[in-house]
Parts: structure tokens; sequence; C-alpha cells
């Protein structure tokens, strides 16, 4: 084989492994989507329609409330003021008291919603928007040992909403929960802009039909995401920029 026509070999491979490793270029970031803590934010708890509420059943042991509960975090996130702790400063989890009057498939949804409610006097929806490309959602959940499981429910850009299993609760204390977004949730396009947000809709904790529902206890803490927040830079990508979109052709930008 000639000279140059080795040199032409290596220098097609070296240029292809530069636009290999751009396409590939990454970066990860661990951001907290919710972690509870003042009055940064509202969320209110729902349940299926065996959840006995004091107003149906008032003698009731468990009836169903829900509150922020403050001063209280995980301890694996260290002790707060420590400069070398993922604890704030003023800690709080969101908590439920619950039971069901009939053991199945009963749920509790955990949903995001506006400070201020509707015309109607009911909540504002708040889904909550997931930066870059995400990869694995995860949050702090304290489990009491039922065989309860817990899903977040997405909704990608499509409009179309996603169950993902996140896993049992059935231990005892804080653990830190996660699961992978499966590949088939589109999180870009090949058009530009390429990158399409998904959005947390709620957390849902589920019961079986096989446990006892006759009164618990259940809080969750700091909902985290781990996604690639990197963006291939080009000449003139501000001009798919939503507000650019927006402003010069009154249109809504894909996201």
């Amino acid at each position: 084989m000639k000279r140059g026509t080795i040199v032409s070999i290596l220098l097609v491979l070296f240029l292809s492994g530069v636009a290999f490793a751009d396409e590939v270029t990454t970066n990860m970031q661990s951001v907290v989507l919710e972690d509870f803590d003042g009055d940064n934010s509202r969320w209110i708890v729902r349940g299926g329609k065996f959840l006995a509420t004091e107003e149906e059943y008032p003698d009731v042991d468990f009836p169903f409330e829900y509150q922020v509960v403050p001063d209280v975090w995980p301890e694996a996130m260290g002790q707060p003021n420590d400069s070398n702790s993922d604890a704030p400063d003023s800690p709080g989890v969101l908590g439920v008291q619950a039971s069901f009057t009939r053991r199945c498939y009963n749920w509790l949804e955990f949903i995001p919603v506006e400070d201020e409610e509707d015309e109607n006097g009911e909540p504002v929806l708040r889904p909550i928007t997931i930066p870059g490309r995400p990869e694995r959602l995860d949050l702090w959940a304290w489990g009491s040992n039922y065989t309860y499981y817990l899903e977040f429910l997405v909704r990608d850009y499509r409009g179309l909403v996603h169950n993902i299993r996140v896993g049992d609760v059935n231990y005892a204390g804080w653990r830190n929960l996660g699961a992978r977004i499966p590949n088939n949730i589109p999180r870009s396009v090949r058009f530009v802009p390429a990158r399409r947000q998904l959005e947390l809709l709620k957390v849902i904790l589920w019961t079986r039909p096989d446990e006892s529902v006759a009164g618990f206890h259940f809080y969750m803490d700091q909902i985290k995401v781990l996604t690639d927040v990197f963006e291939n830079p080009f000449d003139g990508e501000g001009l798919a920029n939503p507000e650019f979109v927006q402003e010069v052709w009154g249109s809504e930008q894909p996201q």
C-alpha cells in the first residue's frame, strides 16, 4: 500500500473520530427539581375513591391529611448548616397520613400546583420542566415497611404521558430511590432545536391488594434528575431561541 494512501486513511479515521467525539460530548449534571424547603412551591395530594377522609368517616383512626413537615430531612444528606452537607438551612419534607376502606390498587397522587387557584377555586396544575436530556429521576422516600410502590408520571413534547416505575417502599426509614428514563420516551429530534423537554406531572404511591391499608404515613424529599445539559453550538443558534421565535413570528417554538 502506498504511503499516500495510508496517510489518507489515517486522516479520514482521525476526522471521523473527531466528529464522533463531538456527537457524544456530554455535560451530565444532577439538578434538584423539588426540595420542599421553605415556601418556594406548592403541592397537593389526592387519593383514590376508597380513601378514608374525615368528612366521610369521622371515626377513622388515620384520617387523610398532608403537609410540608418542617425541620425534617434524611440523615444521609447530612446536617443543616454543614458546609459539606446537601441538607438545606431550612429543611422540610412532604408528608401524608392516609388509610383506605378497601384493599386493592389504591393510589395517592403528589401533584405540583400553582400558588393561586382558578376561577372555580380549583388547583391549577404546575408541571415541572425537566432540563436537558434527562437520563435518571430519583427522590428520597421514607417507608414504613408496607409493600407499596412509587411511580413518576412524565409528559413528553408530543403530549403523551408515561409512567416510570421507581421502586418499592417495603423498608423502614429513608432511602434514595430512582429509575432510568426508558429510551422509548423521546427527549430530542433531528430538527433544530433538537432538544425536546419532558415535564414531571406527579409522583404516585400505589398500594397492593394483598397489603394492609388500615393506616400509614409516607414522606418524600428532594426530587432530582441526572441530565445531559450539553448543546452543540452552531452559527445562528439564537434563531432557534423560543423567545426570538415568539417575538418575530408570534408562534411558539416546540420544546
